[in-house]
């Protein structure tokens, strides 16, 4: 069986996009697993389906490269809402989208070239002090389970991180469903730079949408950044910028979103 694909790229996070609104298709997380192989499959950190939904423009069903279903990703919802404009999805105003994910509803718009702002859930379960190998680590749920772990300045660059995530994202007595891990370097008051080791994905990957909000609210709450918008650069080179109330809430992740390639792939 033949499908049609749209591989999708959100600061470098990079995602195999299908348009599934007639619901003909159904994978399995096996299927899903070899598509987003890198070598042998197309290749991405993650799969989005884009199905009906009775409430809103659509519903983004998301899935981890591993195969099976992931809580939020903050680019891929960036990147399913470019899709859904790029294919003239209809919306009730150009250019802006209500979707739901997981249970969710979100909100994103098209605010310049392949530029989308998304709003995201107001954090929840914040956790300080956490001792993890080598020192402390801070928590937070933006959505997706997050650990930020800040380092010494000018270690980011050359810092293990495949080594060092893998082992706090499997601390199974702090984090029983496992979580992401955030690598931290403060550049200014108002911006930073992070390295994030994805679950699901179990790698680094160049760019986290949920792991920069979770970065940016967790480094505003202590004091080290002062600034309730915050520019992050990701490991691909690409600035995210996260806004935020003074209290945390109302959160909004914009930057760039843009379509790589698509193609035809004979379904494993």
């Amino acid at each position: 069986m033949q499908i049609n694909f749209t591989k999708l790229s959100g600061a470098g996070n990079d995602f195999i996009v299908i348009d599934n609104r007639s619901r003909a298709l159904q994978l399995t997380g096996h299927q899903i697993n070899a598509l987003c192989r890198r070598r042998t499959g197309i290749g991405a950190d993650g799969l989005i389906l884009m199905e009906p939904s009775a409430r809103f423009d659509f519903s983004m069903q998301y899935y981890n490269a591993d195969g099976l279903p992931g809580s939020m990703c903050g680019n891929g919802g960036r990147c399913a809402a470019y899709f859904a404009y790029a294919s003239g999805v209809p919306s009730a105003e150009k250019g802006r989208y209500s979707f739901e994910a997981n249970g969710n509803r979100y909100d994103a718009a098209i605010i310049g070239p392949e530029l989308v702002r998304l709003h995201m859930l107001d954090p929840e379960d914040f956790r300080d002090g956490l001792p993890v190998e080598g020192g402390l680590c801070h928590y937070v749920n933006t959505g997706s389970p997050h650990a930020v772990i800040y380092t010494s300045p000018g270690e980011l660059d050359s810092l293990d991180v495949y080594t060092e995530g893998c082992t706090v994202r499997h601390r199974k007595d702090l984090f029983p469903e496992g979580t992401n891990v955030n690598f931290l370097e403060i550049t200014s008051p108002d911006s930073l730079s992070v390295r994030t080791f994805e679950r699901g994905v179990e790698d680094e990957t160049l760019a986290c949408g949920t792991g920069a909000v979770a970065a940016a609210l967790m480094s505003y709450r202590l004091g080290k950044v002062t600034s309730p918008t915050v520019k992050v650069k990701v490991r691909s080179g690409d600035i995210l910028e996260v806004a935020f109330s003074e209290n945390l809430k109302t959160v909004t992740l914009c930057g760039p979103a843009k379509i790589i390639y698509q193609g035809t792939v004979e379904l494993p």
